[in-house]
């Protein structure tokens, strides 16, 4: 059979202009141009830029979805991020080249290589002493491979489907950061009655510092914030050392449960009721019988800005010195 079809190319290059709120980054501005059929050959190239109140990051990638005339997607990126932790300050410059290829339905295997520079400085005197603070610069060359199953139906308040990730990355190739580690997560989203779905996630990852090499405390795990443990703080779930500080964890694992539905199918509003769980720790097991929990209700709505956020996370049982309860909103996207 030979089919004679005619064509007409639409307009394949954009300006975003957006803006918006978060917990972490309070509010915030984006600009970004992307050109999603570079000379022709299906590239993509993107140019993005983050402004907040705690980041500044601006971003260049460059996607070829169909390397060597075959299924195989490579990515480059370079990346400026500049961070204000609570206890420090992070200026990284960064690149990295990703290759993917589909292995099966809905899987996909990724390879990757980057390498990072960042300077630590303007660390608070409270943690002069944490050994996993020090100031400084620090180069990190790593490599992971990633292998994810993706069958949501689509990507913002789905009804079914699931979605599973496994990463191990290797830090050490050079440079003095050095690490192993390792993470896992997986989400199952699935109707339940007059159109309402649940979904269940859950998520644990490990980190081991390599022989001779620096582990700094932005690779170790911190939980808290809305998409960690809501009702807590951002990174506010943490182990500490004997004098109180938060150190990060070497491993932690979270769950997620979270009950959706549908309030203005069409228009894209969800209401929903969760419970979160999980911690982070530094040395020995993981103990589930020492997990951070909180419970919460609120909104979603895919709107003409983007997808918004509203939750109310309550925490179960907090310490003296934490928040009972914390309202997380974010919202963002182009206009």
């Amino acid at each position: 059979m030979i089919l004679n079809l005619q064509v007409e190319e639409q307009p394949t290059g954009s300006f975003s202009f957006g803006g918006g709120y978060s917990a972490i980054d309070n509010l915030y501005m984006v600009a970004s141009i992307t050109e999603r059929n570079l000379f022709g050959r299906g590239q993509s190239i993107q140019l993005r830029a983050q402004f907040g109140g705690s980041t500044q990051q601006f971003d260049l990638s460059f996607t070829e979805p169909w390397l060597f005339d075959m299924p195989l997607s490579a990515r480059f990126r370079a990346n400026q991020w500049e961070y204000d932790y609570d206890e420090y300050t992070r200026d990284s410059k960064g690149a990295s080249i990703q290759f993917g290829y589909p292995l099966f339905d809905y899987t996909d295997i990724y390879f990757q290589y980057a390498v990072d520079v960042s300077e630590v400085t303007e660390i608070d005197e409270a943690y002069y002493d944490t050994p996993y603070l020090i100031a400084g610069e620090y180069t990190e060359s790593s490599v992971s491979t990633s292998l994810v199953y993706d069958s949501r139906d689509r990507r913002f308040n789905p009804t079914e489907g699931s979605h599973h990730r496994v990463t191990l990355e290797y830090a050490g190739i050079g440079g003095d950061v050095g690490f192993t580690k390792a993470t896992a997560e997986t989400g199952w989203y699935f109707p339940i009655f007059w159109k309402t779905v649940g979904f269940l996630h859950a998520e644990v990852g490990f980190i081991d510092e390599n022989s001779g090499k620096i582990l700094p405390d932005y690779e170790r795990f911190y939980l808290g914030g809305i998409n960690s443990l809501r009702g807590f703080d951002w990174r506010d779930v943490s182990p500490t050392n004997e004098d109180g500080q938060e150190i990060g964890g070497d491993k932690f694992v979270q769950f997620n449960v979270e009950y959706l539905i549908p309030l203005l199918e069409n228009q894209g509003l969800v209401g929903l009721f969760f419970y979160d769980t999980g911690n982070a720790y530094d040395g020995g097991p993981i103990d589930l019988g020492d997990l951070r929990q909180s419970w919460g209700y609120g909104i979603r709505w895919y709107s003409p800005m983007g997808p918004l956020r509203l939750e109310r996370g309550i925490v179960i049982d907090p310490e003296p010195d934490e928040e009972d309860a914390r309202w997380e909103f974010s919202v963002g996207g182009s206009f």
